[in-house]
């Protein structure tokens, strides 16, 4: 395995302490995303109720805007407790950019097209229904707010957690064990969670390949920068595939 010209210090990571506060983040993430939809319904009168509020194939904006600043803190909390808490270190060098970067864009776009084109030949229906769910029918501003926080802010707060924590912690623990193959279980293991984590049954498989490329590149260049340009060009692909349907193409 090729890694980066930094050695990481993280020697002794508590993995099985961060991976439950990982669980717990996300399960206090979902309890927000209730807390703070209940109150705007109460507020907004949605016809039909929260019940139907859930159910809905084509939630308001803010239900939208909820799930994601719920799930978001969560994400956040367990970040923080990884570093300050269970021995993660997470160095500015992470997030280091450089001119050679622009190249995470172009793979970023490939491995949307690449999945997409995998997927292709079995004809799944509803493959675009969780870009579709957070849209809904939402146009004009927060058309374009949504936009940016998926675009640029989901991919920046998921590569903290799933990659600059949670592989980064399983890298240095497998790596321990076995330095030919504990990088590649760490990176099968954190994608899995990855995919598993955003629930959706028809994408998960396109889901874990993206999950190993992004963990792939974390460990061949030993930052985050990367990975994020690539899960930023590879959601703005998606987002670009709505934009094409609404208009008709």
């Amino acid at each position: 395995m090729t890694t980066g010209p930094t050695k990481e210090n993280n020697a002794n990571p508590r993995v099985i302490t961060i991976l439950l506060a990982c669980l717990v983040g996300f399960v206090a993430g979902q309890l927000l995303v209730t807390l703070f939809a209940s109150i705007l319904n109460a507020t907004l009168h949605f016809p039909g109720g929260f019940s139907a509020l859930v159910k809905s194939p084509k939630p308001p904006y803010w239900f939208t805007l909820c799930g994601l600043v719920g799930l978001w803190c969560g994400f956040g909390a367990t970040v923080l407790y990884a570093k300050f808490s269970a021995g993660l270190s997470l160095p500015r060098s992470l997030f280091v950019l450089k001119a050679s970067d622009g190249i995470y864009v172009v793979l970023g776009i490939a491995s949307q097209l690449l999945i997409d084109a995998a997927y292709w030949p079995f004809h799944f229906k509803n493959m675009n229904k969780p870009v579709e769910h957070i849209f809904g029918s939402v146009h004009g501003s927060m058309f374009v707010l949504l936009a940016l926080m998926t675009t640029f802010a989901a991919p920046l707060v998921e590569e903290l957690l799933f990659r600059g924590v949670v592989f980064r912690s399983l890298d240095a623990t497998f790596s321990n064990v076995s330095q030919k193959f504990g990088s590649y279980a760490a990176m099968a293991i954190s994608a899995f969670i990855f995919a598993i984590a955003h629930a959706e049954l028809l994408q998960f498989a396109g889901l874990f390949a993206l999950g190993m490329v992004l963990s792939y590149i974390v460990k061949k260049t030993s930052r985050l920068t990367p990975s994020i340009l690539t899960h930023m060009s590879f959601n703005a692909v998606a987002l670009v595939g709505l934009l094409l349907q609404r208009s008709g193409h």
